[in-house]
């Protein structure tokens, strides 16, 4: 493999992993694996201004892990890969392994 295409993947994978780095662009993504969504009706179930939800979309756009539909006047989002919600899952996992070990520390330690 060439060393510009390595360095190309590794850019793109740094790119993607920034997009999951913000906690809303994570319940975005959680609540559109759900179901399509337009920007009102997130900002609506997720209690944050609209102006916040469309910021965050164009970041999820742009790392390309939102696909845009445009249905009359709305414009309405949808995963692009279903894999981002099984990556996810797996790191939720992942860290409740660690916070059940940690905890395990914790009740073992004498105090």
């Amino acid at each position: 493999m060439k060393n510009s295409f390595k360095a190309e993947i590794i850019s793109l994978h740094a790119q993607l992993c920034s997009g999951l780095s913000d906690p809303t662009r994570i319940l975005i993504l959680y609540r559109i694996s759900e179901t399509p969504s337009n920007v009102s009706d997130l900002a609506a179930a997720l209690e944050i201004p609209q102006p916040t939800v469309s910021r965050h979309l164009k970041v999820l756009r742009e790392r390309y892990m939102v696909n845009a539909e445009r249905k009359g006047q709305s414009v309405y989002y949808s995963l692009a890969d279903e894999r981002i919600i099984q990556a996810l899952d797996i790191l939720r996992a992942v860290l409740a392994d660690a916070l059940e070990n940690q905890a395990a520390l914790f009740d073992t330690e004498d105090w």
